[in-house]
C-alpha cells in the first residue's frame, strides 16, 4: 500500500478503497431501517418514503457533495476536515473555529460508530439463539480490536479489501433476491415519495433522523482519500452504491410483507437472510463491522495527529505501527477510545438504543465541512453561482438533517454532543493559550548580539558548556531571536560553545513536506536552521539535525574537529546540547478572571501533555529544559517602604 499509485485507477487501489474507506457507509444497512421505523407500525407510505429518502440522500449527500465536489479539495492528495482547513486557513483566522468544531464532533462520533456496528452484527445471532450474550461478545471484540492497534494494519490490511468485497457482494445478492420478489418498490426512486413522507406522514420529518444514518460514513470518504486516492474511491463508489441500493431496496421489499406490524416481527436486514446462511452472514457482517471500526479508529488517530501538528491539540506520544503511508498510533487516545466505546455499549446495551443517539454529532461535522468547502471554492475562483449554489443547497440539506436529529438529543444524543463540546473546549483553550503565550514573547534583533556571541565562544576563561548548543526558537526568520534565549545565553550561566545553532520548526500546509534550509549567520559560530514539516509528519528533530550536520560537514560549510572521534566518517563529533525553553504562569500576573482561568486550564493541559523534548523527538540525555516565567500583565506600583535600621 505504501507503493500504491493513488493518482490513477488501479485494481489494487479500488480493492484497498473498499477495505478501508467504505466500512461505515457499507455497514449502515444493518441498522438504518431499524432506526427509521423504531416502534412505529410499518406502512407502505413509510417504507416507500424511507427508501426514496435514502436513495436521494446517498445521491445528493454522498455522491454529489463528497465523491464529486469535496474530494476535489485535496491537499496534495490528502483529505479530511483538517486537511481542508490547512488549504484555506490563510483566508481568515476565524476558519479555525469551524475546523475545530467539525473535527471535534467527528471524533465524538467515532466513540459510538464501532459499538453500534459490532452490536448490530452480533444481534443477528438471536435468530439462532435468542438469549445469546450480545454485550460480552461485543465488548470482547472491541477490546481485542483496540489492543490490536499497536501492531497496525500492515500485516492484515491486505485482507480488508477482499473481506469487504465479500460483504458488499453478500448484501447486493441478498437485496436483489428480495427485490425481485416485489420490484414495485423501485418506484420510490421518484422523490415525490420522500416529499410525502416529510409532509404527509405523521411525524415524518423526524424520520429523517434515521434516514441520515445511511450517509454517516460520507465524511470518512474524504478523510481517507490520502490512503488510496480520489479516482480509486470514485470508481469504487459506483459498485458500492449499486450494492447499497440493492440492499436498501431489498429490505424495503421485505418490509412490505409486514405492513401493519412492528419490527418485533422482523429484522430488516437479517430477515433477508435464508436460515441456512444465517451464521455465515453474521460472521461476514461481524468481520465487516470490525474492518469499518478499524478504519474509523485509524482515522481518529490521523485527526488527532493533524490537530497536534496544527497546534490545536496538546502534544501526545505518537508511534508508527506500520509502513503504510500516514498511519499513526496514539496510545493514550487508543485506550481513551476503548474505554469510551465500552462505556457506550454498557450505557445503551442495545443497538436500537444506540440508533436513537447516533448521527447527531456527525451532522455538525458535515455542516462545518460545507462552510470550509465554500471558502475553498471561492479561493479557487469557481464560478460564483456554483459556489453559492453548493453552499445554499447543502446548508439547507444539512440544517434540515440537524433539526431532525435534534430529537435524538434526549435519547442519548446529548452524550456525543457533550463529548464534542468537551473536545472543542480542549482545542479552544490549547489554541488560545498558545496564541496568548506567543503574543507576550519578546523578540530582539539578532545582529547586535552576534559580536558578543563570538566573544563568548572564544572566551576560554569561561568553562565550556557544550561543543554545540542548540536552541529551539519560535523565530521564523534568521534576523530575530527571543529575549529569553539571549537571557539564557548571557545573563544566567554564560553558555560557551564552539558553535551555536538556532532551530525553528515550521508546520507546512502540505501534509508530507520534509525540507529544511540553513543560513550561516556567523561562520563557525552561529547557524540558523528552518525545518518545514508537513502537518502529518511527526517531528524527529534529533535524527534530522544529525543528518544536516553531517551534510554541512561533507559540503565543507562547517568544520568539526575532534582528533579522538573516529566513528563518524564525516567527523560530526562533539557533544550537542539542546536547550528547550518552557513557560510557566508567573505569580506576578494580574489577569482578568476569565483569562486567568483559561491560562490555568491551558497550563494544566500543558503539564499532562507530552514533554517538549519528546514531542520534538530529542534524546533526553542531551536536552536541557529551562523554565521561564510568563508575565502577561505586570503588577502595578508596589507600595513597599524600607524601614530604618
Amino acid at each position: 500500500m505504501s507503493n500504491l499509485d493513488i493518482k490513477k485507477v488501479t485494481f489494487a487501489g479500488v480493492l484497498i478503497a473498499m477495505g478501508i474507506v467504505f466500512g461505515d457507509l457499507g455497514t449502515s444497512p444493518l441498522y438504518t431501517y431499524t432506526a427509521i421505523i423504531g416502534d412505529r407500525t410499518i406502512t407502505e407510505g413509510l417504507i416507500l418514503g424511507s427508501v426514496s429518502a435514502i436513495f436521494w440522500t446517498l445521491t445528493f449527500q454522498t455522491t454529489i457533495k463528497y465523491v464529486f465536489i469535496t474530494m476535489r479539495a485535496d491537499n496534495n492528495g490528502e483529505g479530511g476536515i483538517f486537511s481542508l482547513y490547512a488549504l484555506i486557513r490563510k483566508q481568515s483566522k476565524y476558519l479555525i473555529w469551524p475546523a475545530i468544531a467539525g473535527g471535534s464532533f467527528m471524533m465524538a462520533d467515532s466513540l459510538i460508530t464501532p459499538p453500534i456496528s459490532v452490536t448490530s452484527a452480533i444481534e443477528g445471532l438471536r435468530g439462532v439463539q435468542p438469549d445469546v450474550p450480545v454485550l460480552p461478545i461485543t465488548i470482547g471484540i472491541l477490546v481485542a480490536l483496540f489492543l490490536f492497534q499497536r501492531s497496525g494494519t500492515g500485516s492484515i490490511g491486505k485482507f480488508f479489501g477482499p473481506a469487504m468485497v465479500i460483504w458488499f457482494g453478500m448484501i447486493a445478492i441478498l437485496g436483489f433476491g428480495n427485490l425481485v420478489k416485489d420490484p414495485s418498490v423501485l418506484k420510490a426512486i421518484n422523490p415525490i415519495y420522500a416529499f410525502r413522507l416529510i409532509t404527509a406522514y405523521p411525524g415524518g420529518f423526524w424520520v429523517l433522523g434515521g434516514v441520515f444514518l445511511c450517509a454517516t460514513g460520507a465524511e470518512a470518504l474524504y478523510a481517507d482519500m490520502g490512503h488510496v486516492g480520489r479516482k480509486n474511491i470514485q470508481f469504487a463508489w459506483i459498485w458500492i452504491k449499486i450494492a447499497l441500493l440493492l440492499c436498501y431496496f431489498g429490505e424495503a421489499s421485505l418490509l412490505k410483507n409486514y405492513v401493519g406490524q412492528t419490527l418485533t416481527s422482523i429484522d430488516p436486514f437479517y430477515g433477508m437472510v435464508p436460515k441456512w446462511f444465517l451464521l455465515p452472514s453474521v460472521a461476514i457482517a461481524t468481520a465487516a463491522t470490525i474492518i469499518a471500526s478499524q478504519a474509523l479508529i485509524s482515522g481518529t488517530y490521523t485527526l488527532i495527529n493533524e490537530a497536534i501538528r496544527l497546534n490545536i491539540w496538546p502534544k501526545m506520544h505518537t508511534v508508527f505501527p506500520s509502513e503504510l503511508r500516514g498511519q499513526v498510533y496514539i496510545p493514550s487516545i487508543n485506550f481513551l477510545m476503548m474505554a469510551g466505546c465500552i462505556g457506550m455499549v454498557l450505557y445503551f446495551r442495545e443497538s436500537t438504543n444506540m440508533e436513537a443517539a447516533f448521527g447527531l454529532s456527525v451532522t455538525f461535522t458535515m455542516l462545518m465541512t460545507t462552510v470550509l468547502l465554500t471558502f475553498y471554492l471561492h479561493m479557487n475562483k469557481y464560478p460564483g453561482i456554483f459556489t453559492y449554489s453548493v453552499m445554499l443547497v447543502y446548508l439547507t440539506i444539512e440544517i434540515t438533517f440537524l433539526v431532525a436529529n435534534m430529537k435524538k438529543f434526549a435519547h442519548g444524543g446529548w452524550l456525543t454532543m457533550l463529548i464534542g463540546v468537551l473536545l472543542i473546549t480542549i482545542m479552544y483553550v490549547w489554541q488560545a493559550g498558545r496564541n496568548l503565550k506567543s503574543k507576550y514573547k519578546k523578540f530582539l534583533s539578532l545582529d547586535k548580539f552576534i559580536p558578543s556571541l563570538i566573544k563568548l565562544s572564544n572566551d576560554t576563561s569561561i568553562p565550556k558548556y557544550a561543543t554545540h548548543v542548540v536552541y529551539l526558537t519560535a523565530a521564523d526568520k534568521p534576523g530575530i531571536i527571543e529575549q529569553r534565549i539571549i537571557e539564557s545565553l548571557f545573563c544566567q550561566q554564560p553558555k560557551r560553545a564552539e558553535l551555536y545553532w538556532l532551530v525553528h520548526v515550521e508546520v507546512d500546509d502540505a501534509p508530507y513536506t520534509m525540507s529544511y534550509s540553513t543560513e550561516i549567520l556567523a561562520p563557525q559560530d552561529l547557524i540558523y536552521i528552518r525545518f518545514k514539516l508537513g502537518f502529518r509528519i511527526v517531528p524527529r528533530i534529533n535524527l534530522y539535525f544529525k543528518k544536516i550536520v553531517n551534510e554541512m560537514v561533507a559540503n565543507k560549510e562547517i568544520e568539526l574537529e575532534n582528533k579522538y572521534c573516529m566513528i563518524d566518517e564525516h567527523g560530526a563529533c562533539g557533544d550537542f546540547r539542546f536547550v528547550v525553553m518552557k513557560s510557566f504562569l508567573s505569580f506576578e500576573n494580574q489577569l482578568p478572571f476569565w483569562t486567568n482561568l483559561m491560562m490555568k486550564f491551558y497550563f494544566i493541559l500543558d503539564k499532562i501533555s507530552l514533554p517538549d523534548p519528546q514531542a520534538f523527538g530529542l534524546d533526553y540525555n542531551n536536552v536541557v529544559l529551562e523554565r521561564v516565567p510568563l508575565v502577561m500583565r505586570e503588577p502595578g506600583d508596589i507600595l513597599l517602604k524600607r524601614e530604618k535600621a
